[in-house]
């Protein structure tokens, strides 16, 4: 299998320090070979294990063992963690494109990214809402025909609409957003995670689905629809099911994903319960791409703080759904 590719995220947040991290628990966490693409003076302001630098992927594999591959492709200027600037956006971005571009040329088997500030990377050009917008234009998938999902050990979520005002969530909860999203999800389920039939689940957008319409229509105008037609198409959805039950213990052990309205009803329960293991996953994507499921933490940046738990989740999932796309396109 080829190394998987980890883009380096901002260089003054926690990226660095957990990409270390992650290297550093190689052994005991039975992590794929990886390498870094970034800056490596970013990780060296953080850490203090052996770093050397790589000119292609493949170098990885003789390195890996004994050092944290890097392939150099920016300066981020300075580096003081915990202090973003332009020139470590940059470096974020340009790490991020190469690294896409790898896997993208097959040169390495998956993509992991490391976390980024979007507000330092929309002052420089970046005008992506994300990272997952970002890299589905660069395969050449539109925006509705991903999902993103969040998963940990005993829970995946999909949220339908992701980045916007609450406000906007009743309009911008169409039908056919519904529909593709359930779609990729299905698709996802059973290319990357090896899933025949999978099971989904889908969330009300409001307290107790509407009651009957008592508490908002959406269910009954929008929702129950949609869910209806995919159905008869084949699919195993219910729904649309009160949020604040659906996430309980048995609950959850009747479904293998969970379709939510919006941002929060899908991200706040992933992360109280898998906070240091949650992993953002982008479905409907030609490539693996993974992410750890948290952001930049310029707070803790360069203190010792940072847990790597959720970039080795992120690392151990690249390479398993690798192995299950790459079962799945050849199944002989």
């Amino acid at each position: 299998m080829r190394p998987i590719a980890i883009s380096l995220g901002d260089p003054a947040g926690i990226g660095p320090e957990i990409i270390a991290k992650a290297w550093d628990l190689r052994d005991r966490e039975q992590l794929p070979c990886f390498f870094v693409v970034g800056d490596m003076a970013a990780i060296k302001a953080v850490w203090d294990g052996p770093v050397e630098r790589i000119d292609e992927p493949s170098a990885a594999l003789r390195v890996f063992d004994h050092a944290l591959p890097c392939m150099q492709v920016a300066d981020a200027g300075e580096v003081v963690p915990g202090l973003p600037t332009l020139d470590g956006a940059r470096c974020a971005f340009q790490s991020l494109e190469t690294a896409t571009g790898l896997v993208r040329a097959e040169s390495a088997s998956a993509l992991v990214t490391g976390p980024v500030s979007k507000a330092q990377l929309v002052q420089v050009g970046f005008t992506h809402p994300g990272q997952t917008e970002f890299v589905a234009e660069r395969c050449g998938v539109g925006r509705d025909n991903i999902a993103m999902m969040l998963a940990g050990p005993g829970l995946r979520v999909v949220p339908i609409t992701i980045h916007m005002p609450f406000t906007a969530v009743p309009e911008a909860l169409t039908p056919a957003l519904i529909r593709s999203r359930a779609l990729a999800t299905a698709r996802g389920l059973k290319r990357l995670f090896g899933i025949e039939n999978p099971r989904l689940a889908m969330a009300g957008l409001n307290p107790h689905a509407g009651e009957n319409g008592l508490l908002g229509a959406e269910e009954i105008d929008i929702i129950e629809p949609v869910l209806a037609q995919l159905r008869e198409e084949g699919l195993d959805i219910t729904g649309p099911h009160a949020a604040d039950a659906m996430f309980s213990p048995r609950a959850r052990e009747t479904y293998d994903a969970a379709l939510c309205c919006y941002h929060d009803q899908a991200l706040i329960p992933i992360k109280a319960l898998y906070f240091d293991e949650g992993v953002n996953m982008t479905l409907g994507l030609p490539i693996v791409r993974t992410s750890p499921d948290h952001g930049t933490a310029f707070g803790i940046a360069g203190t010792g703080h940072a847990h790597p738990g959720a970039m080795v989740a992120a690392i151990r999932m690249a390479r398993d759904a690798e192995l299950c796309r790459r079962a799945w396109a050849d199944p002989a």
